[in-house]
């Protein structure tokens, strides 16, 4: 209650200042008030602390009960209003030769699931803007989640976890040279972390004592046309110390390459990505890493090895002003290890061949009104995990979901 207070507070004051001061230096709110309506044909696995199933990933496994019935074939039923949000774009005066801007973003999804209904921070970054080059310090989306053509989908997992999805605090350098720009982040872990011995933690990376980094080359063919070509790296460390009580310095250095393509007409337009991701649990897609061998038996000293993910999708989608259709499709293929994992396996997904997903929509647009409906279909192979990670003597397990969506925006 207090939080909802100091913020109310807070928008009053800055509403106050913006009609005292009219000057072209300040802040602009835009948000919107949103609903899901959402029903699933069987139980499902969702991210970051469940969220009570909104941001859907895949479907469960079958979980047999005595008289052998898949308990996880039950339908569900829920309404959430949580993914409402508020923004603050905020543009001030020249610095250091450049122009100057910034955003603050928060929604009400919640850091967990104990904190659902949670007021929490989605963006906060500062950014510098000269004739030919650009800095930008803060937390925003992950380099590799395509903000120039995210997959459009009504549901809220935005193609996840076929593209990756995640927001870092980072610093990110961008040079443009004629139709090229040239792009090299530098970033930590916050609310999207990789997994290790002791769960869910940011502390992986921060106890390497490196930041990941990213490089990335696009070429515009048109503004609304264009490639992007990337590469990856982070640096973690899953242990400070082993079961025996002996440091362990061991780290695992994981890799990833991606590429995104967008062809936009008038009437329609087409995004495309592929990425080869390495330990992608942050990235809230499927994998992550297992033991590669016990170093010293005495001292319990282990070395790590990744489990590889290949993932792919594409959105075509209309450009109607009052009347939208688009598809999404997706799919998600575990590669296993380069080397034999000798146990235990950290990650999301680890019993899973593969998945893959199709997803029709439909958007009615009336001003700032938007109505939307979409069908989703998930597959997931699930299967049993080998010494190398791969997954074999699969079987399918398939959820629809039915999601209608409210949003009307300020």
């Amino acid at each position: 209650m207090k939080r909802i207070n100091l913020l109310s507070l807070i928008l009053i004051t800055f509403f106050n200042l913006q009609a005292q001061n009219p000057s072209p230096f300040g802040i602009r709110f835009s948000g919107y008030v949103r609903t899901d309506v959402i029903y699933d044909t069987r139980q499902s696995s969702a991210a970051n602390g469940l969220r009570e199933g909104h941001f859907y990933l895949f479907p469960d496994n079958a979980l047999y009960d005595a008289d052998s019935i898949d308990i996880n074939a039950s339908p569900s039923f829920h309404m959430l209003s949580i993914q409402s949000r508020l923004r603050g774009d905020i543009n001030g005066p020249d610095a250091f030769g450049a122009k100057t801007s910034g955003a603050l973003e928060a929604e009400f999804f919640g850091t967990s699931e104990a904190d659902l209904n949670g007021f929490r921070l989605r963006h906060a970054f500062v950014k510098l803007d000269w004739e030919k080059s650009s800095l930008q310090i803060g937390q925003t989306w992950h380099p590799m989640f395509p903000t120039e053509c995210f997959p459009g989908t009504i549901s809220f997992n935005t193609g996840a976890p076929f593209t990756p999805f995640s927001r870092n605090p980072q610093i990110r350098y961008t040079y443009r040279l004629g139709k090229m720009s040239i792009s090299t982040t530098a970033y930590s872990q916050r609310d999207f972390t990789s997994t290790g011995p002791d769960g869910s933690s940011n502390k992986y990376m921060r106890n390497s004592g490196l930041p990941a980094v990213n490089a990335q080359v696009k070429y515009s063919f048109t503004p609304s046309n264009f490639l992007i070509l990337g590469a990856d790296s982070k640096v973690i460390r899953p242990e400070l110390r082993t079961a025996a009580n002996y440091e362990n310095n061991n780290k695992l250095t994981s890799f990833a390459g991606f590429a995104t393509l967008q062809i936009k007409t008038k009437p329609l337009s087409l995004s495309v990505q592929g990425a080869v991701v390495q330990n992608a649990t942050d990235l809230v897609m499927i994998g992550g890493y297992g033991i590669a061998e016990v170093i010293d038996p005495i001292k319990g000293l282990r070395s790590f090895t990744n489990l590889t993910t290949a993932n792919a999708w594409l959105d075509l989608y209309t450009n109607g002003q009052k009347f939208q259709a688009g598809f999404f499709a997706g799919y998600s293929k575990n590669l296993g290890s380069s080397v034999e994992n000798i146990g235990p396996v950290f990650g999301r997904g680890t019993n899973i061949d593969y998945l893959a997903r199709v997803a029709p929509r439909i958007q009615f647009i009336r001003e700032k009104l938007i109505l939307a409906l979409e069908f989703e279909t998930t597959i997931a192979a699930y299967g049993i995990t080998g010494s190398y990670g791969k997954v074999t003597n699969t079987h399918l397990i398939t959820n629809y979901r039915l999601l209608a969506a409210a949003v009307y925006k300020f």
